[in-house]
Protein backbone atom coordinates (compact mmCIF):
# COMPACT_ATOMS: atom_id res chain seq x y z
CA UNK A 1 0.00 0.00 0.00
CA UNK A 2 3.15 2.58 0.40
CA UNK A 3 5.08 1.88 -2.41
CA UNK A 4 3.82 4.73 -4.45
CA UNK A 5 3.41 7.16 -1.61
CA UNK A 6 7.16 6.37 -1.32
CA UNK A 7 7.52 7.09 -5.09
CA UNK A 8 5.86 10.85 -4.35
CA UNK A 9 7.45 11.32 -0.95
CA UNK A 10 9.24 14.53 -2.28
CA UNK A 11 5.69 16.06 -3.66
CA UNK A 12 3.99 18.33 -1.60
CA UNK A 13 0.61 17.40 -0.86
CA UNK A 14 -2.73 18.52 -1.05
CA UNK A 15 -4.38 19.14 1.70
CA UNK A 16 -8.32 18.51 2.46
CA UNK A 17 -10.58 18.12 4.68
CA UNK A 18 -12.42 15.10 3.03
CA UNK A 19 -11.53 13.09 -0.02
CA UNK A 20 -13.75 10.71 -1.81
CA UNK A 21 -12.77 8.38 -4.02
CA UNK A 22 -15.91 7.62 -6.22
CA UNK A 23 -17.90 10.41 -8.56
CA UNK A 24 -21.21 8.16 -8.35
CA UNK A 25 -24.62 9.03 -7.15
CA UNK A 26 -23.06 8.50 -3.71
CA UNK A 27 -19.94 9.84 -3.51
CA UNK A 28 -21.35 12.77 -5.25
CA UNK A 29 -24.68 13.04 -2.28
CA UNK A 30 -22.14 13.07 0.12
CA UNK A 31 -19.98 16.08 -0.83
CA UNK A 32 -23.14 17.87 -1.42
CA UNK A 33 -25.07 17.52 1.66
CA UNK A 34 -21.57 18.04 3.92
CA UNK A 35 -20.43 20.59 1.61
CA UNK A 36 -24.03 23.04 2.00
CA UNK A 37 -24.41 22.46 5.50
CA UNK A 38 -20.78 23.24 6.19
CA UNK A 39 -18.76 25.22 3.38
CA UNK A 40 -15.63 25.80 4.93
CA UNK A 41 -14.98 22.21 4.70
CA UNK A 42 -12.59 21.37 1.66
CA UNK A 43 -13.72 18.38 -0.03
CA UNK A 44 -12.28 16.97 -3.09
CA UNK A 45 -14.14 13.86 -5.56
CA UNK A 46 -11.34 11.13 -7.59
CA UNK A 47 -13.40 9.24 -10.30
CA UNK A 48 -12.13 6.79 -12.59
CA UNK A 49 -14.72 7.73 -15.37
CA UNK A 50 -13.52 10.45 -17.82
CA UNK A 51 -16.81 13.49 -17.83
CA UNK A 52 -18.04 12.90 -20.49
CA UNK A 53 -18.91 8.77 -20.32
CA UNK A 54 -22.23 10.06 -18.12
CA UNK A 55 -23.27 11.18 -22.03
CA UNK A 56 -23.55 6.94 -22.48
CA UNK A 57 -25.52 6.37 -19.39
CA UNK A 58 -29.02 4.29 -20.22
CA UNK A 59 -29.91 2.91 -17.21
CA UNK A 60 -32.56 4.32 -14.63
CA UNK A 61 -33.55 4.32 -10.79
CA UNK A 62 -36.28 4.40 -8.69
CA UNK A 63 -35.99 7.36 -6.43
CA UNK A 64 -37.83 6.83 -2.82
CA UNK A 65 -40.02 9.76 -1.44
CA UNK A 66 -37.42 10.07 1.38
CA UNK A 67 -34.54 10.35 -1.15
CA UNK A 68 -36.42 12.71 -3.36
CA UNK A 69 -36.81 14.71 0.20
CA UNK A 70 -32.77 15.00 0.27
CA UNK A 71 -32.39 16.18 -3.53
CA UNK A 72 -35.29 18.62 -2.75
CA UNK A 73 -32.97 19.56 0.26
CA UNK A 74 -30.75 20.39 -2.32
CA UNK A 75 -32.53 22.73 -4.41
CA UNK A 76 -32.02 20.58 -7.44
CA UNK A 77 -34.72 17.90 -7.31
CA UNK A 78 -37.39 20.45 -9.08
CA UNK A 79 -35.06 20.53 -12.10
CA UNK A 80 -35.15 17.00 -12.21
CA UNK A 81 -39.11 16.04 -12.43
CA UNK A 82 -39.08 17.25 -16.24
CA UNK A 83 -37.35 13.85 -16.28
CA UNK A 84 -38.84 12.09 -13.46
CA UNK A 85 -41.54 9.51 -13.77
CA UNK A 86 -44.01 9.16 -10.88
CA UNK A 87 -44.76 5.20 -9.68
CA UNK A 88 -48.91 6.19 -9.20
CA UNK A 89 -49.27 1.85 -8.89
CA UNK A 90 -47.36 -1.18 -7.98
CA UNK A 91 -48.69 -4.51 -9.16
CA UNK A 92 -47.46 -7.63 -8.12
CA UNK A 93 -47.45 -11.11 -9.60
CA UNK A 94 -46.84 -14.42 -9.19
CA UNK A 95 -47.28 -16.68 -12.17
CA UNK A 96 -44.67 -19.11 -14.57
CA UNK A 97 -43.42 -17.96 -17.75
CA UNK A 98 -45.64 -19.70 -19.78
CA UNK A 99 -48.82 -18.39 -18.21
CA UNK A 100 -51.54 -16.82 -20.19
CA UNK A 101 -53.03 -14.74 -17.04
CA UNK A 102 -50.82 -13.52 -14.51
CA UNK A 103 -52.99 -13.34 -11.50
CA UNK A 104 -52.34 -10.09 -9.21
CA UNK A 105 -51.93 -10.73 -5.33
CA UNK A 106 -50.94 -7.23 -4.77
CA UNK A 107 -51.48 -3.70 -5.42
CA UNK A 108 -49.95 -0.58 -3.72
CA UNK A 109 -51.95 2.54 -5.81
CA UNK A 110 -53.43 5.93 -5.68
CA UNK A 111 -56.08 5.18 -4.77
CA UNK A 112 -58.47 7.18 -1.93
CA UNK A 113 -58.38 3.88 0.07
CA UNK A 114 -54.37 3.90 -0.23
CA UNK A 115 -53.69 7.12 1.09
CA UNK A 116 -50.37 5.68 3.30
CA UNK A 117 -48.97 5.60 -0.67
CA UNK A 118 -49.40 8.95 -1.06
CA UNK A 119 -48.13 10.46 1.97
CA UNK A 120 -48.23 14.12 1.87
CA UNK A 121 -49.36 14.12 -1.80
CA UNK A 122 -46.12 12.79 -3.22
CA UNK A 123 -46.06 9.13 -4.80
CA UNK A 124 -43.98 6.42 -2.84
CA UNK A 125 -41.63 7.20 -5.96
CA UNK A 126 -40.37 8.44 -9.00
CA UNK A 127 -38.42 6.69 -12.05
CA UNK A 128 -35.24 8.82 -13.17
CA UNK A 129 -32.91 8.74 -15.65
CA UNK A 130 -29.50 7.77 -13.95
CA UNK A 131 -28.12 10.81 -16.49
CA UNK A 132 -30.00 13.19 -14.96
CA UNK A 133 -29.06 12.77 -11.49
CA UNK A 134 -25.45 12.63 -11.92
CA UNK A 135 -25.32 15.27 -13.83
CA UNK A 136 -27.69 17.41 -11.37
CA UNK A 137 -25.52 16.30 -8.38
CA UNK A 138 -22.61 17.27 -10.28
CA UNK A 139 -23.68 20.88 -10.92
CA UNK A 140 -24.21 21.33 -7.56
CA UNK A 141 -21.13 19.88 -6.72
CA UNK A 142 -19.18 22.28 -8.52
CA UNK A 143 -21.59 25.16 -7.56
CA UNK A 144 -20.61 24.79 -3.57
CA UNK A 145 -16.62 24.00 -4.69
CA UNK A 146 -16.14 20.55 -4.60
CA UNK A 147 -12.98 19.81 -6.32
CA UNK A 148 -13.12 17.09 -9.24
CA UNK A 149 -10.67 15.09 -10.41
CA UNK A 150 -12.00 12.82 -13.37
CA UNK A 151 -10.09 9.91 -14.95
CA UNK A 152 -7.63 9.27 -11.68
CA UNK A 153 -8.33 7.18 -9.20
CA UNK A 154 -6.81 6.16 -5.52
CA UNK A 155 -3.68 3.82 -5.79
CA UNK A 156 -2.65 3.78 -2.21
CA UNK A 157 -3.35 5.59 0.93
CA UNK A 158 -1.70 5.30 4.17
CA UNK A 159 -2.99 6.58 7.87
CA UNK A 160 -1.26 9.34 9.69
CA UNK A 161 -1.68 10.94 13.04
CA UNK A 162 -4.11 13.46 12.16
CA UNK A 163 -4.41 12.73 8.45
CA UNK A 164 -4.08 9.99 5.84
CA UNK A 165 -1.92 10.48 2.71
CA UNK A 166 -3.92 9.23 -0.58
CA UNK A 167 -1.60 8.70 -3.70
CA UNK A 168 -3.59 8.83 -6.97
CA UNK A 169 -2.63 6.95 -10.10
CA UNK A 170 -2.06 10.68 -12.09
CA UNK A 171 1.01 11.53 -9.37
CA UNK A 172 -0.76 13.88 -7.40
CA UNK A 173 -0.56 13.39 -3.36
CA UNK A 174 -3.33 14.39 -1.23
CA UNK A 175 -3.41 14.43 2.92
CA UNK A 176 -6.95 14.13 4.07
CA UNK A 177 -8.61 13.92 6.87
CA UNK A 178 -10.84 11.50 5.94
CA UNK A 179 -10.82 8.99 3.18
CA UNK A 180 -14.20 7.88 2.10
CA UNK A 181 -14.66 4.75 -0.14
CA UNK A 182 -17.90 5.25 -2.78
CA UNK A 183 -16.30 2.87 -5.20
CA UNK A 184 -18.66 0.16 -5.80
CA UNK A 185 -19.44 -3.43 -4.35
CA UNK A 186 -15.90 -4.82 -5.60
CA UNK A 187 -14.86 -1.57 -3.85
CA UNK A 188 -10.61 -2.24 -4.07
CA UNK A 189 -9.74 0.54 -1.23
CA UNK A 190 -12.31 -1.78 1.32
CA UNK A 191 -10.00 -4.64 0.29
CA UNK A 192 -6.79 -1.78 0.51
CA UNK A 193 -8.25 -1.34 4.50
CA UNK A 194 -8.29 -4.37 5.21
CA UNK A 195 -12.15 -4.64 5.94
CA UNK A 196 -13.75 -8.28 5.17
CA UNK A 197 -17.15 -9.09 3.55
CA UNK A 198 -19.29 -11.84 3.96
CA UNK A 199 -20.26 -12.78 0.17
CA UNK A 200 -22.40 -15.34 -1.27
CA UNK A 201 -23.55 -15.53 -5.55
CA UNK A 202 -26.71 -16.31 -6.60
CA UNK A 203 -25.61 -17.41 -9.72
CA UNK A 204 -28.03 -15.07 -10.93
CA UNK A 205 -27.87 -12.34 -13.42
CA UNK A 206 -29.57 -8.70 -13.52
CA UNK A 207 -30.60 -7.93 -17.67
CA UNK A 208 -31.13 -3.86 -17.79
CA UNK A 209 -32.95 -3.02 -20.55
CA UNK A 210 -35.12 0.12 -21.72
CA UNK A 211 -38.12 -0.64 -24.03
CA UNK A 212 -40.34 1.35 -26.37
CA UNK A 213 -43.99 0.56 -26.23
CA UNK A 214 -47.42 1.07 -28.48
CA UNK A 215 -49.51 2.53 -24.87
CA UNK A 216 -48.84 4.31 -22.30
CA UNK A 217 -48.08 2.61 -19.24
CA UNK A 218 -49.89 5.86 -16.81
CA UNK A 219 -47.33 5.20 -14.04
CA UNK A 220 -48.20 2.10 -13.29
CA UNK A 221 -44.80 -0.09 -12.32
CA UNK A 222 -45.00 -3.86 -11.98
CA UNK A 223 -43.18 -6.89 -10.80
CA UNK A 224 -43.34 -10.04 -11.67
CA UNK A 225 -42.05 -13.27 -9.62
CA UNK A 226 -41.15 -15.56 -12.15
CA UNK A 227 -39.28 -19.10 -11.78
CA UNK A 228 -36.25 -17.73 -12.38
CA UNK A 229 -36.35 -14.56 -10.09
CA UNK A 230 -38.48 -11.35 -10.30
CA UNK A 231 -39.05 -9.29 -13.75
CA UNK A 232 -39.56 -5.67 -12.75
CA UNK A 233 -41.15 -3.44 -15.48
CA UNK A 234 -40.50 0.66 -14.45
CA UNK A 235 -42.18 3.35 -15.65
CA UNK A 236 -40.04 5.94 -17.79
CA UNK A 237 -41.41 9.35 -19.06
CA UNK A 238 -43.57 9.22 -22.61
CA UNK A 239 -43.99 5.19 -23.75
CA UNK A 240 -40.97 3.84 -22.17
CA UNK A 241 -40.32 1.44 -19.46
CA UNK A 242 -37.00 0.17 -17.60
CA UNK A 243 -36.63 -3.61 -17.59
CA UNK A 244 -34.48 -5.21 -14.33
CA UNK A 245 -35.13 -9.21 -15.82
CA UNK A 246 -33.47 -11.73 -13.61
CA UNK A 247 -32.13 -15.07 -14.86
CA UNK A 248 -29.92 -17.91 -13.82
CA UNK A 249 -26.84 -16.98 -15.21
CA UNK A 250 -26.40 -19.90 -17.63
CA UNK A 251 -29.54 -18.89 -19.23
CA UNK A 252 -28.70 -14.82 -18.81
CA UNK A 253 -25.61 -15.35 -21.06
CA UNK A 254 -27.91 -17.45 -23.69
CA UNK A 255 -30.24 -14.53 -24.27
CA UNK A 256 -27.74 -12.16 -24.24
CA UNK A 257 -25.90 -13.71 -27.21
CA UNK A 258 -28.83 -14.31 -29.24
CA UNK A 259 -30.17 -11.70 -31.96
CA UNK A 260 -32.19 -9.00 -31.60
CA UNK A 261 -35.26 -11.23 -33.17
CA UNK A 262 -34.95 -13.98 -30.74
CA UNK A 263 -34.38 -11.47 -27.98
CA UNK A 264 -37.28 -9.70 -28.65
CA UNK A 265 -39.28 -13.03 -28.46
CA UNK A 266 -37.81 -13.84 -25.24
CA UNK A 267 -38.61 -10.37 -23.81
CA UNK A 268 -42.35 -10.58 -24.92
CA UNK A 269 -42.65 -13.70 -23.58
CA UNK A 270 -42.17 -12.40 -19.67
CA UNK A 271 -43.66 -8.71 -20.65
CA UNK A 272 -46.50 -9.64 -22.46
CA UNK A 273 -48.66 -7.60 -24.91
CA UNK A 274 -50.87 -5.08 -22.65
CA UNK A 275 -49.03 -2.10 -23.76
CA UNK A 276 -48.79 -3.07 -27.38
CA UNK A 277 -45.72 -4.28 -29.69
CA UNK A 278 -42.66 -3.47 -27.82
CA UNK A 279 -39.19 -2.51 -29.29
CA UNK A 280 -35.61 -2.25 -27.02
CA UNK A 281 -34.05 1.18 -27.04
CA UNK A 282 -30.05 1.35 -26.87
CA UNK A 283 -28.29 -1.70 -25.48
CA UNK A 284 -27.98 -4.56 -23.39
CA UNK A 285 -26.44 -4.59 -19.97
CA UNK A 286 -25.97 -7.86 -17.40
CA UNK A 287 -24.37 -8.23 -14.20
CA UNK A 288 -23.78 -10.75 -11.68
CA UNK A 289 -26.38 -10.60 -8.43
CA UNK A 290 -25.30 -11.44 -5.20
CA UNK A 291 -25.28 -10.42 -1.62
CA UNK A 292 -21.98 -8.15 -0.21
CA UNK A 293 -22.10 -6.61 3.26
CA UNK A 294 -18.95 -5.45 4.86
CA UNK A 295 -17.83 -6.98 8.25
CA UNK A 296 -16.91 -3.11 9.21
CA UNK A 297 -17.60 0.22 8.04
CA UNK A 298 -14.97 2.62 9.32
CA UNK A 299 -11.51 2.35 10.44
CA UNK A 300 -9.53 5.43 11.79
CA UNK A 301 -9.86 8.24 9.03
CA UNK A 302 -11.77 5.73 6.32
CA UNK A 303 -15.21 5.36 5.79
CA UNK A 304 -17.36 3.12 3.34
CA UNK A 305 -20.86 4.27 1.50
CA UNK A 306 -23.01 2.60 -0.63
CA UNK A 307 -22.30 -0.19 -2.79
CA UNK A 308 -18.71 -0.36 -1.36
CA UNK A 309 -20.34 -1.31 1.96
CA UNK A 310 -23.16 -3.01 1.13
CA UNK A 311 -24.70 -5.06 -2.03
CA UNK A 312 -27.87 -6.10 -2.13
CA UNK A 313 -30.32 -8.22 -4.75
CA UNK A 314 -32.55 -5.77 -7.08
CA UNK A 315 -35.85 -7.24 -5.90
CA UNK A 316 -36.93 -4.56 -3.65
CA UNK A 317 -35.47 -1.67 -5.98
CA UNK A 318 -33.32 -0.49 -2.56
CA UNK A 319 -30.01 -0.33 -3.35
CA UNK A 320 -29.44 2.76 -4.16
CA UNK A 321 -31.87 4.56 -1.32
CA UNK A 322 -29.12 2.62 1.11
CA UNK A 323 -26.54 4.53 -0.44
CA UNK A 324 -28.58 7.49 -0.36
CA UNK A 325 -28.86 6.66 3.60
CA UNK A 326 -25.35 6.17 3.94
CA UNK A 327 -24.36 9.70 2.44
CA UNK A 328 -27.14 11.60 4.79
CA UNK A 329 -25.55 9.75 7.67
CA UNK A 330 -21.91 10.33 6.93
CA UNK A 331 -22.46 13.63 5.78
CA UNK A 332 -24.57 14.17 9.03
CA UNK A 333 -22.08 13.05 11.41
CA UNK A 334 -18.88 14.86 10.20
CA UNK A 335 -20.59 18.02 10.02
CA UNK A 336 -22.07 17.31 13.59
CA UNK A 337 -18.60 16.69 14.90
CA UNK A 338 -17.16 19.58 13.18
CA UNK A 339 -19.72 21.79 14.60
CA UNK A 340 -18.69 20.66 18.24
CA UNK A 341 -14.28 21.31 17.06
CA UNK A 342 -14.09 17.28 16.90
CA UNK A 343 -11.83 15.28 14.58
CA UNK A 344 -14.11 14.33 11.83
CA UNK A 345 -11.92 11.35 11.00
CA UNK A 346 -11.23 10.13 14.01
CA UNK A 347 -12.42 6.49 14.90
CA UNK A 348 -15.01 7.70 17.47
CA UNK A 349 -16.53 10.05 15.59
CA UNK A 350 -16.74 7.72 12.38
CA UNK A 351 -18.30 4.32 14.79
CA UNK A 352 -21.11 6.77 14.90
CA UNK A 353 -21.95 6.45 11.37
CA UNK A 354 -21.78 2.76 11.38
CA UNK A 355 -23.79 2.58 14.13
CA UNK A 356 -26.09 4.50 12.41
CA UNK A 357 -26.23 2.62 9.04
CA UNK A 358 -25.22 -0.81 10.08
CA UNK A 359 -28.56 -2.25 11.45
CA UNK A 360 -30.79 -0.90 8.02
CA UNK A 361 -28.28 -2.06 5.95
CA UNK A 362 -28.07 -5.64 7.28
CA UNK A 363 -31.69 -5.94 7.88
CA UNK A 364 -32.04 -5.05 4.32
CA UNK A 365 -29.92 -7.12 2.72
CA UNK A 366 -31.45 -10.60 4.80
CA UNK A 367 -34.76 -9.19 3.56
CA UNK A 368 -33.95 -9.23 0.00
CA UNK A 369 -31.84 -12.54 0.74
CA UNK A 370 -34.80 -14.29 2.33
CA UNK A 371 -37.59 -13.12 -0.88
CA UNK A 372 -35.32 -13.86 -3.08
CA UNK A 373 -34.60 -17.17 -2.26
CA UNK A 374 -38.47 -17.72 -1.82
CA UNK A 375 -39.68 -16.04 -5.18
CA UNK A 376 -37.22 -17.40 -7.52
CA UNK A 377 -37.90 -20.75 -7.59
CA UNK A 378 -40.92 -22.75 -9.00
CA UNK A 379 -41.47 -25.08 -5.73
CA UNK A 380 -45.52 -25.64 -5.64
CA UNK A 381 -45.30 -25.51 -1.73
CA UNK A 382 -43.30 -22.12 -1.79
CA UNK A 383 -45.47 -20.42 -4.46
CA UNK A 384 -48.68 -21.71 -2.11
CA UNK A 385 -47.23 -20.04 0.77
CA UNK A 386 -45.80 -16.84 -0.57
CA UNK A 387 -49.17 -16.34 -2.32
CA UNK A 388 -51.19 -16.27 0.66
CA UNK A 389 -48.94 -14.55 2.51
CA UNK A 390 -49.29 -11.57 -0.40
CA UNK A 391 -52.83 -12.05 0.02
CA UNK A 392 -52.61 -11.55 3.66
CA UNK A 393 -50.52 -8.37 3.23
CA UNK A 394 -53.07 -6.85 0.20
CA UNK A 395 -56.02 -7.72 3.31
CA UNK A 396 -54.23 -5.60 6.02
CA UNK A 397 -53.82 -2.10 5.84
CA UNK A 398 -51.68 -1.46 8.01
CA UNK A 399 -49.18 -3.95 7.09
CA UNK A 400 -49.43 -2.76 3.75
CA UNK A 401 -48.81 0.68 4.87
CA UNK A 402 -45.43 -0.97 6.80
CA UNK A 403 -44.32 -2.34 3.57
CA UNK A 404 -45.28 1.35 1.69
CA UNK A 405 -43.27 3.17 4.03
CA UNK A 406 -40.43 0.80 3.41
CA UNK A 407 -40.69 1.34 -0.25
CA UNK A 408 -40.71 4.94 0.18
CA UNK A 409 -37.69 5.12 2.30
CA UNK A 410 -39.96 6.25 5.12
CA UNK A 411 -38.91 3.47 7.95
CA UNK A 412 -35.53 2.27 9.74
CA UNK A 413 -33.94 5.46 11.19
CA UNK A 414 -34.74 8.22 8.32
CA UNK A 415 -32.13 10.85 8.18
CA UNK A 416 -32.40 14.45 8.67
CA UNK A 417 -31.18 15.12 5.28
CA UNK A 418 -33.97 13.19 3.83
CA UNK A 419 -36.87 14.58 6.17
CA UNK A 420 -35.72 17.95 7.54
CA UNK A 421 -35.80 16.51 11.16
CA UNK A 422 -33.49 18.36 13.39
CA UNK A 423 -29.78 16.67 13.94
CA UNK A 424 -29.19 13.85 16.24
CA UNK A 425 -26.07 13.34 16.94
CA UNK A 426 -24.96 14.94 19.84
CA UNK A 427 -22.18 15.11 22.21
CA UNK A 428 -22.25 11.81 23.96
CA UNK A 429 -25.31 10.38 21.88
CA UNK A 430 -24.90 6.77 20.40
CA UNK A 431 -26.53 6.73 16.98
Amino acid sequence: MNENLAKNSDRVANRVDCLIAGGGYVGLSVAVAIKSAAPHLSITIVDVAPCSAIENETRASAIAAAASRMLNEFGIWNDMLKDAQPINKMIITDSKTSDVVRPVFLTFGHDANEEIVHEQGEPFAHMLPNKTMIKALRAKAEELGVEMLHEDSVESFSKGVATTCVSLGSGKVFEARVLIAADGVRSKLRTAAGIKTVHWPYDQMGIVITVAHERPHNGVAEEHFLPAGPFAILPLKGNKSSLVWTEASKDAKRILAMDDLMFELELEQRFGHKLGNISVVGGRKAFPLGLTLARGFVKERFALVGDAAHGIHPISGQGLNLGFKDAAALAETIVEADRLGLDIGSLTVLERYERWRRFDTVQMGIVTDVLNRLFSNDNPVLRLARDVGLGMVEKMPGLKGRFVNQAAGRSGGVMEKMTGEPPRLLVGEAI
